[in-house]
């Protein structure tokens, strides 16, 4: 292309541009006009506008009608254990995961011996993972531009405390797992904020080195030993923040009344997880997730998103919510908690811990209609899977149809009922959209259904952001 050309493609461009911003697109003022004469006078309108300008919104738009008591009472309820608190982190994935492993493992001794696992150690090894992720596919793509969609995705989310139950089976069967007492909680592995950001930068820092070392041609052992010591910089930054993970420990186990009834032994953290899990957890669950924007009974991956390099991508078979619900009340009968994700800020009243469509009516206090479904809240990135929590509880009727369902939250034991959140069956339809389930409770049809080659999917879509 010469630089007449150029220069001709370029003019166009602009004027284009130029053109775009004449059309009549813009508030005009007849438009103003139309629009400030739709709001009315009226002594109603100027009494709300100064109840909303005065108040909290929720506190006005809050149902009458749903301010009722609680019902705590379900058919179906697994044991109670601690409650955990994330604080101002976005590890509920791992806090809802290890929820799972240590209520397996109460149960499996018949609830006389309980443990409490590290979400430090485990976070340690998670953040160090997801930084190799992205060194290595930096340099996987370094042959691409830079405005490249995955080279943009690796610069864009370097790193990040969010993630799914998959990135537990991962880290687990790799890192093994430890008491909380052997590596407990700091400052900023429970406010990751600061650490993630300058974790972050680095990062990006050093993913365009490599990007300059492979485009000048550098063999690719000078690549690998350079990343290696990228890591040792992000290894000591976390060992600084979130302590050096522990090697080995001893530990004595205790009963649900915190009494020691076993000796103490010492463990290296991979025999602990044996010793307390006892199997490996990939292959023995399956994901589902509702998404009624696709069809139902297909199983789909999420490209690119994964804890470690060398591990699982996200994969889901999509199911109706009727599916899902006959999934986890099959786990709960049996006494097992799982692993699941939802909306939560939807519908939310805090105060009472209980998730219903009805807590608060906004329509009738705007003077107008929230009117998408699920499926367009999903597409219009309005309602998404933000908060992995454990679902621990239904209350079933007379023919077995849930009508309400009982969660172990991540934000400490003052929050909501004693820890865990209520939600009503009609709320859970509607704001639910992940489930971990073991493979013993699916039907062989699932199983096949789950095992089908997978469609793929980009990491940008508006269902599949990281449980926070």
């Amino acid at each position: 292309m010469n630089k007449k050309t150029i220069m001709l493609a370029a003019f166009l461009v602009m004027s284009g541009a130029a053109m775009a911003q004449k059309a009549d697109g813009g508030i005009s003022s007849q438009m103003l006009q139309q629009i400030e004469a739709a709001q009315g006078n009226t002594p109603t309108s100027a009494a709300l506008v100064n109840a909303i300008a005065s108040n909290k919104i929720d506190d006005l738009a809050k149902s009458y009608k749903s301010l009722g008591q609680v019902d705590n009472l379900f058919s179906v309820e697994t044991p109670a254990q601690n409650i955990h608190n994330q604080q101002s982190s976005g590890r509920c994935w791992m806090f809802s995961g290890m929820n799972v492993l240590r209520a397996n493992f109460a149960k499996a001794h018949n609830d006389t011996l309980r443990v409490e696992y590290s979400q430090a150690y485990l976070f340690f090894y998670d953040q160090l993972e997801k930084a190799n992720l992205m060194l290595q596919g930096v340099i996987d793509c370094a042959d691409k531009p830079f405005e490249d969609k995955r080279v943009q995705f690796f610069f864009q989310h370097p790193i990040n405390d969010g993630g799914t139950f998959c990135g537990v089976a991962d880290l687990v069967e790799k890192y093994g797992l430890v008491p909380m007492s052997a590596m407990p909680e700091t400052y900023s592995s429970e406010n990751t904020a600061t650490v993630d950001r300058l974790v972050t930068s680095k990062l990006r820092e050093y993913g365009l080195e490599l990007r300059k070392m492979v485009s000048s041609g550098k063999k690719a052992a000078a690549v690998k030993k350079r990343k290696t010591e990228m890591l040792a910089t992000i290894y000591h930054m976390l060992s600084m923040t979130l302590g050096e993970p522990v090697k080995e420990f001893t530990y004595a186990f205790k009963n649900k009344a915190g009494k020691v009834v076993t000796p103490a032994k010492k463990y290296t953290p991979k025999e602990f997880y044996d010793e307390t899990v006892g199997h490996k957890l990939n292959g023995s669950f399956i994901m589902v997730m509702n998404d009624p924007r696709r069809p139902y009974y297909k199983t789909y991956e999420v490209e690119l998103d994964r804890h470690t390099y060398d591990g699982h991508n996200w994969k889901y078979l999509n199911l109706p919510m009727e599916d899902i619900a006959k999934l986890a009340i099959a786990s709960l009968k049996d006494g097992h908690k799982l692993y699941s994700s939802y909306d939560v800020g939807k519908q939310f009243d805090r105060k009472r811990g209980v998730l219903d469509l009805n807590n608060y009516d906004y329509g009738s206090l705007f003077g107008t209609t929230f009117g998408m479904n699920k499926a367009e809240r999903i597409e219009t990135f309005d309602s998404g899977s933000t908060h992995a929590m454990t679902l621990t509880a239904v209350d079933l009727d007379a023919n077995g149809n849930p009508l309400k369902w009982k969660v172990e939250n991540s934000w400490g034991a003052s929050n909501g009922v004693n820890g865990c959140l209520i939600m009503t069956n009609d709320w859970f339809n509607e704001y639910m959209f992940r489930l971990v389930v073991n493979k013993r409770y699916a039907s062989e049809e699932t199983l096949k259904q789950f095992d089908q080659k997978p469609i793929m999917v980009t990491p940008d879509d508006p269902l599949f952001q990281e449980d926070m």
